[in-house]
């Protein structure tokens, strides 16, 4: 709310209008004070104060603003802050979103009427840098809490600390079973197999869970549960657009979720992460490998308009890891952080200058094909220019804005431009582009030489040499064989020429005469080869013509339009020759061709700045927000639940010392996200129970469970669910890494659900019904709940298919039909645990009154529609009854969820 307050403007033409509700019916805090937080305080607050007013407290608007107070209490006409909320000068507060409500207005004047009361210790507003995420983490001490289980690590004594406060008894550990497959399914996403299962409930060793812990963090697999995680912070997208158009981030940015994949499982630090994704390119320019990494900004192409490319940068790259909305200062300064507008473009010009390109790979000259798709600075001097509120049509074209942080973090900010290798500015220089360049060449000889064999082999043994033969003779498959020839020698030489060149180009020491001369021989070949190339292409034509003339008939009108096309392509070839020709004579050339891109030799080194900046130690927001990112994927809730926004109008942490105190342990363990999961999934708080009774006394203290005295169930995420139906029934291909796999295979190809295509138009419709990523903005995941998820587990091809199979090898490890093992088996493969009593009863007697209503073929009702699963059903009646207890099994909660 902005108050330009002129006494004679408001009182012009003032109408007092009485009190709307008795004194007695409005409370300052419950009525007033809530109203002016949320729409007044950020222009009139701590943060801001337009007109020097500030209205967080009712001294505060007695002093009132450059135009004197705003409020007299129980003096109406005279208090100016209620004219402008009516609007009777004809200027409105607050001047943005919609105006108050009358009932909010009417009680405001009768809170004034009333002589504005408030509590005598109201105190102001807090001073936005010190908000608590604003200020460095600092290791607390740990808690000596009495009720601290035995054996437990720090996280159990902040919580202990906790629950001894508020009279909690924490649950017990959960069942074995449980806990593994709680265990597994947390840090591989795949539950534990039985042969596992057995091995961990016949460890007796104290250390047993300690060291599945160890070997599931050791699993290729964590990579890929805890990439997909990390892949929904980071916004991973497949390229998107219509049929062949690339719209939104780019082809082959499959090779970033494997680097994603890898980097996890080796345990790269989590900054070195950030780095990379950042400025791989400034960092490690000629290792292919981390240059992967820049997928991250990749992701934010966006072919239509380079302005939404740049604002999707700024918003994902602050909320994702900084958990700061900077984006929320585009249009004009933030409301709740201290962050102004022109804060928010100098943050966007870090990015100004970059761009994507994709390198060759080597093996495959042909990047549509594939390629390492990257980022590297282009546009060094591309200014960057503030929006007047935030319209790309307005630019401040006077007032350039430099690089920077937003300044609310201090202003030593440095950054200096870094100087790239040859082969990063120049990929030519690459070792496999020059050979593969070589090669390309010299095939291209041997095979025209190869075709010239062949011609004259059909031409007979009497054919003339090229200098006996005759002009007639010029159009002969011979002589367009030898132009073939001639065209493939002439490349070759060029190719050559131009690699000389380039190594006394970019010699340590170039020789400068050198440079010269090679630079100028490189230039010929490559005139030579266009003009071998245009003789060749002019012989072809005056073929086609010939052909074309040849079969020339009055009674076919296409024929004669087929001999118009080939003179028109007979003068084109013969201009294209004429050129050839006139170039070899032209002045000596001074460039040539390069093998390929050639891009500046500096970039700025303003992302690696930024890169630095968010890594180092004292940037009080990055370990906070990734612990508490990796915190709600393990516990089902986040210790600050704005998980993208750690701001001041974000939520507090429901445990500060403990968001503290990991936050400080993930940056003095170098960073090792390995290492927190172990802290965290070693902890009693991760092994509770989490079932309870819904009358245990701890529901009437703490419902919600903020205190973590039991474990919160969770369901599982789409990816698992289609994941551990594969698994489960022994199907699922372990192979990690790869191009992305088109999402209509989802329900026929065993790969996990990481490596199917994941962008806003191109996703398995199976993930999608059990709430996979958003592609715009996941930083949390929804959960929904939906009769067409029941539909997709009851009808899939998929759960059928593996229910049959999975049935089929049961079957073969127990007895006959009445075997009852089956059913143990059964639960034990699909639910990880032993079935109940009642569970085992009710299996059994299914299993034997089933087969007869199966064997009545009269009596069943076929599907009439629906996808054929790839594994039919049996004839047998009594395995049948088996494949559909496999199959309500895979549609059982316990299934489903993560207890």
């Amino acid at each position: 709310m902005v108050l330009r307050l002129s006494a004679a403007a408001i009182l012009a033409g003032l109408v007092v209008v009485p009190p709307q509700a008795g004194a007695d019916e409005v409370d300052y805090l419950r009525d007033i004070k809530p109203v002016l937080t949320a729409r007044c305080y950020s222009c009139h607050g701590a943060l801001k104060q337009e007109a020097e007013l500030r209205l967080d407290t009712v001294e505060l608007m007695r002093v009132g603003s450059n135009a004197g107070p705003v409020i007299e209490p129980g003096d109406l006409e005279e208090s100016y802050l209620l004219h402008v909320l009516t609007d009777d000068d004809g200027l409105r507060m607050p001047p943005e979103g919609e105006p108050l409500t009358d009932e909010q207005v009417d009680r405001i004047r009768s809170w004034i009427a009333a002589g504005a009361p408030a509590p005598a210790d109201e105190a102001p507003q807090q001073d936005p840098m010190d908000h608590w995420a604003f200020q460095p983490p600092a290791r607390p001490d740990v808690p000596d809490a009495p009720g601290r289980p035995e054996g437990s690590n720090p996280i159990d004594a902040f919580l202990a600390a906790e629950h001894e406060r508020l009279g909690l008894t924490p649950l017990p550990e959960a069942d074995p079973a449980l806990l593994l497959r709680r265990l597994a399914l947390d840090v591989t996403g795949l539950a534990p197999t039985p042969d596992e299962l057995h091995a961990f409930l016949a460890d007796s060793g104290p250390d047993a869970y300690d060291r599945a812990v160890d070997r599931l963090l050791e699993s290729p697999h964590f990579g890929e549960r805890w990439g997909r995680h990390w892949m929904d912070v980071w916004r991973y997208s497949d390229w998107d657009g219509f049929q062949s158009e690339v719209r939104e981030s780019q082809p082959h940015i499959w090779r970033w979720r494997d680097w994603i994949v890898e980097s996890l499982n080796a345990d790269l630090g989590y900054d070195e992460m950030i780095r990379a994704m950042l400025a791989a390119d400034e960092i490690t320019p000629d290792d292919p490998d981390t240059l992967r990494a820049t997928g991250f900004l990749v992701r934010n192409w966006y072919k239509f308009n380079r302005n939404i490319w740049l604002d999707d940068t700024v918003e994902h790259t602050g909320k994702a890891f900084l958990g700061l909305t900077i984006n929320c200062a585009k249009c004009h300064d933030h409301k709740y952080d201290p962050i102004p507008q022109a804060d928010y473009y100098r943050f966007r010009a870090l990015f100004e200058p970059h761009e994507v390109a994709t390198d060759r790979i080597p093996g495959q000259p042909d990047t549509a094909k594939d390629g390492l798709v990257r980022v590297f600075d282009a546009h060094a001097d591309r200014p960057t220019y503030l929006f007047e509120r935030g319209e790309e049509s307005m630019p401040v074209e006077s007032r350039p804005l430099d690089p920077s942080i937003p300044r609310m973090f201090g202003d030593a900010f440095d950054i200096s431009p870094v100087s790239l290798p040859p082969t990063a500015s120049y990929p030519g220089l690459r070792p496999h582009v020059r050979r593969e360049a070589l090669e390309t060449a010299r095939a291209a000889v041997e095979s025209a030489r190869s075709a010239l064999q062949q011609a004259r082999a059909e031409s007979g043994p009497d054919s003339p040499t090229p200098a006996e033969s005759a002009d007639d003779d010029s159009l002969s498959p011979l002589r367009l064989a030898e132009r073939g020839l001639n065209v493939a020698l002439a490349e070759r030489d060029a190719v050559e020429a131009r690699i000389a060149a380039d190594d006394a180009r970019y010699a340590s020491n170039p020789d400068e005469s050198q440079v010269e001369l090679l630079t100028i021989q490189a230039g010929l070949a490559e005139r030579r080869a266009s003009l071998a190339r245009a003789l060749r292409d002019k012989a072809i034509a005056e073929k086609a013509l010939a052909d074309a003339r040849a079969a020339l008939s009055e009674s076919d009108p296409k024929t004669a339009q087929a001999v118009s096309n080939a003179e028109k392509a007979l003068a084109d070839a013969t201009k294209a020759a004429d050129d050839a020709t006139k170039a070899l004579d032209a002045p000596l050339p001074t460039s040539y061709t390069p093998l390929g891109p050639v891009r500046p030799e500096t970039s700025t080194g303003r992302r690696l700045a930024l890169a630095r900046w968010i890594t180092d130690r004292e940037n009080p927001l990055t370990a906070r927000v990734a612990v508490n990112h990796v915190w709600m994927r393990h516990f089902g809730e986040p210790l600050v639940d704005s998980v993208f926004d750690f701001g001041i109008n974000g939520a507090d942490p429901t445990h500060p010392a403990l968001l503290d105190w990991l936050a400080v342990e993930l940056i003095d363990s170098g960073w090792s996200l390995k290492h927190l999961h172990r802290l965290i999934v070693t902890s009693h708080a991760y092994r509770r129970q989490s079932w309870s009774d819904p009358d245990h006394p701890n529901t009437a203290i703490d419902p919600e469970n903020r205190s973590l005295w039991r474990m919160n169930p969770r369901r599982m995420e789409s990816e698992l669910v289609r994941d551990n139906v594969l698994r489960v029934a022994g199907s699922l291909d372990p192979t990690l890494g790869g191009p992305d796999l088109a999402p209509e295979s989802a329900l026929d190809t065993p790969r996990r659900s990481l490596y199917f295509r994941h962008a806003k138009e191109k996703r398995a419709t199976f993930l999608k019904l059990f709430d996979s990523a958003n592609v715009t903005s996941c930083y949390r995941r929804d959960v929904s709940v939906a009769p067409q998820q029941a539909l997709a587990l009851s009808n899939s091809s998929l759960t059928l298919g593996q229910a049959r199979h999975l049935a089929g090898k049961l079957s073969e490890e127990c007895g006959g039909d009445s075997d009852p093992s089956f059913v143990s088996l059964a639960f034990e493969h699909v639910l990880g645990r032993a079935p109940g009593p009642d569970e085992r009863d009710a299996c059994l007697e299914y299993l034997q009154t089933q087969p007869a209503r199966l064997a009545d073929a009269e009596a069943l009702t076929p599907f009439e529609s629906g996808p054929e699963s790839a594994v039919p059903p049996s004839a047998d009646p009594h395995q049948r009854a088996r494949e559909n207890l496999i199959h309500a099994l895979m549609n059982h909660s316990d299934f489903l969820t993560i207890r």
